[in-house]
């Protein structure tokens, strides 16, 4: 008794397995022959269940297992044809309810289930072929070899070859190396819907199945030449009534006694139920149960193909839809209508698309593919995305629901000879996602530049908390000026990455990755830190400069509860006096906070921080809102510094008229600013200031700092100490 080694019991119902054995073992002994007793069947049967569910719920799924438990059935002896068809249909029926019941529903299990049953139908199959194929084959070679080389025997050993070849099971023809035909036995005949005198007359060429006449025959001409002693293939036949007739053929070829080829035997065996049940198997295996598409792995198997027969002119497209808000739909409705509704969505899409010739496919959820095989161009896929998106948004009755649904639709499209299955994918799974950040009912094309840009994006997001770990970003500071005697009163801590490959990066490429990761918050606790000790050792050495440092806060660390304590204890553990710190927060974050942000912002301010607003002027400000605010300073936005200009512009064109009158409005927005800024008691520092003649008009418009490239570029803290001691040896 062979039995094939269970995989465990973990994962499955133990007592559902020992329940779906009994059954089983009940089953063989109600349909056949048995050689083992009840108890003997059911343990053997018992193993084949557990290696049926390890298989099923295997990381890496094959059907091979199944394979191996049809042919220890046979190699048990439990071969009856009815066994094989109650095997199969209880392991669809009943297999993962009973033995898997947590594996119900879940995606690609019917899949998985389907493989299996295919695998078994396949193992029993071939292991009853082979043992019945080397069963007949022996027989007739003893049969011809005992004629010759017993003459004294030759009318007994020939009724015992005619006995064989009338009584087999299976079809069993003699034809000479010319290929006629010279004998076959009433099976044969039957098979093929001939008589046995028909077939006597007939040449086996003229048997074969046009699909694969040329390949048979240059496989039986390698035989009668002697090239092989025998061939096995599976391969179509005609009937006499034109039906077709799909058979195993194994041919062996008798030589004289002087190894000269001199006849062929075929024994043949009518597979058309099992090649028919391996098809139906293969379809469901190969396509969406839901819908009826070809699912995803029909199409990466077409997709591979079709870049594999692919010319160096050829060009291929792919289109990625993914319905709208499908989402919604379940949630609200069900799924059952959801399903419904996918129904519908696919049915559209095969009679728009598919009638052009492009394959449809199921890739999974509401996720549908569309292949574009040998386009001209782009513009081909894109008629294709928009008779997509047509079809789908015409109004959707389910029930008695009308629903209206739209879908996103990410492009690519190529030569075939530059790309892979899977790269193809992903390039159109980011379109996709980029036609839904656009908002819906709408495509995308595929742009590799914001392709390369995006995962560039994603490289630094991955990096930025070994980053943090390892200590990359650094900080620089930015002078800050007094406009009235050009001394350095401050500087602004700007933070840079100091990247291991890309080398320094600015903060514009990085700051608004960290906000959205939330690392914003403990980047921003390193930079204030290192602020703080930076101008902690410029007051010890330079007491006299009473150097500010001035450190941006981001949205989320001001929201942050624990702001103060993060400020406080960045103060306590540095001795920077609380007045040499200045916290910019954006104009945005401040104007609107209310609540714990307020009284966080007064409870900074209590201890003696100042409080910048940065890039003042940009917002949506509430300028009466500044009087209730702790604010020390006004930072002015650049975009007006940089609308200033020095006088005495040519005013000779329309377009050089038009500029000056735009300078002036922006000189007379900083002048009302500083103006608004003084009259609150307010500092008033402007940025981005580029050139002599605007910090001279800054400075006429009783601007008091200005910080920028005219008074020095953001530079290490190393810097910054060389520039305060130069001015303390230059001070009077």
């Amino acid at each position: 008794m062979t039995a094939v080694p269970a995989t465990g019991g973990a994962g499955f119902s133990r007592a559902g397995a020992q329940s779906y054995a009994a059954a089983w073992a009940r089953a063989a002994r109600r349909l056949g022959f048995v050689p083992f007793s009840a108890a003997e069947t059911e343990r053997l049967l018992l193993g084949h269940t557990e290696h049926l569910a390890g298989a099923l719920l295997a990381e890496a799924f094959t059907a091979r297992p199944a394979e191996s438990v049809g042919r220890a059935l046979v190699e048990a002896h439990l071969a009856e044809p009815g066994l094989l068809d109650w095997s199969v249909a209880a392991l669809g029926d009943r297999f993962v309810a009973q033995v898997l019941p947590e594996r119900a529903g879940r995606p690609g299990t019917a899949q998985r289930v389907a493989a299996l049953q295919g695998g078994l139908a396949a193992g029993f199959a071939r292991a009853l072929r082979d043992r019945t194929f080397t069963q007949q084959e022996r027989i007739a070679r003893s049969a011809w070899q005992a004629r010759d080389l017993v003459e004294q025997a030759l009318r007994d050993s020939e009724a015992r070859f005619r006995a064989v070849f009338v009584g087999a099971a299976i079809g069993i023809g003699i034809a000479g190396v010319d290929g006629q035909i010279i004998e076959v036995n009433q099976a044969f005949a039957d098979m093929l819907g001939y008589s046995v005198g028909e077939l006597r007359r007939t040449n086996v060429a003229s048997l074969f199945h046009p699909d694969d006449a040329a390949g048979m025959w240059e496989l039986y001409q390698a035989l009668v030449e002697g090239k092989h002693d025998s061939a096995r293939v599976e391969k179509r036949y005609y009937r006499k009534d034109g039906s077709i007739v799909w058979t195993d053929l194994a041919v062996s070829l008798i030589r004289h006694d002087d190894g000269r080829p001199r006849f062929t035997v075929a024994m043949i065996e009518d597979i058309t139920e099992r090649y028919e049940l391996q098809q139906r198997l293969r379809f469901q295996a190969l396509h969406d149960p839901l819908t009826g598409l070809p699912n995803r792995t029909l199409f990466f198997e077409t997709l591979g193909q079709v870049l594999a027969d692919a010319g160096p002119d050829h060009r291929i497209g792919v289109c990625f839809l993914d319905l709208d808000g499908f989402k919604a739909v379940n949630d609200s409705l069900g799924h059952d209508l959801g399903d419904r509704l996918l129904v519908v969505i696919a049915r559209r899409l095969a009679e728009c698309v598919a009638g052009h010739g492009h394959l449809v496919a199921r890739m999974g959820g509401d996720e549908f593919v569309i292949l574009v095989d040998g386009g001209e161009d782009i513009d081909d896929a894109v008629g294709v995305a928009e008779m997509a998106l047509a079809a789908v948004s015409a109004p959707v009755h389910v029930g008695d629901q009308q629903l209206a649904v739209s879908a996103s639709i990410g492009i690519v499209e190529c030569p075939a000879g530059e790309t892979s299955p899977s790269e193809l994918m992903k390039a159109a799974d980011t379109t996709l996602y980029w036609a839904k950040a656009e908002g819906r009912g709408r495509w995308a094309v595929y742009d590799p530049e914001r392709s390369a840009r995006d995962i560039a994006r994603s490289a630094l997001v991955a990096g930025l908390p070994a980053a943090l770990d390892r200590g990359e970003f650094v900080v620089h500071y930015q002078p800050i000026v007094s406009l009235l005697d050009s001394s350095m009163v401050a500087v602004e801590a700007l933070v840079r990455w100091q990247h291991p490959e890309l080398g320094l990066v600015g903060p514009d490429q990085f700051i608004g990755l960290a906000e959205e990761t939330g690392l914003i918050v403990r980047l921003g606790e390193r930079v204030l830190g290192q602020a703080c000790r930076d101008a902690e050792a410029w007051r010890r050495e330079f007491p006299e400069a009473k150097l500010i440092v001035s450190v941006n806060l981001a949205a989320r660390q001001a929201n942050d509860p624990a702001i103060v304590e993060t400020v406080a204890g960045a103060l306590g553990r540095t001795g920077l006096p609380a007045a040499l710190l200045q916290l910019e927060l954006t104009e945005s974050a401040v104007m609107g906070t209310a609540g714990e942000p307020l009284r966080a912002l007064h409870q900074l301010a209590d201890l003696g921080v100042r409080l910048a607003i940065d890039d003042f002027g940009t917002g949506y400000s509430n300028l009466a809102y500044l009087r209730r605010m702790p604010i020390h300073c006004l930072k002015l936005a650049g975009p007006f510094v940089e609308g200033i200009r020095p006088g005495g512009v040519d005013l000779s064109t329309d377009a050089a008229a038009s500029a000056a009158s735009a300078d002036h409005r922006d000189e007379r927005i900083v002048d009302a600013l500083v103006r608004l800024a003084h009259a609150l008691e307010l500092w008033v520092t402007a940025e981005a200031v580029e050139t002599e003649a605007q910090a001279e008009r800054l400075r006429s418009l009783r601007c008091d700092t200005g910080q920028g490239r005219w008074f020095g570029p953001p530079v290490p803290a190393a810097q910054i100490t060389a520039r305060l001691r130069d001015d303390a040896e230059g001070a009077p």
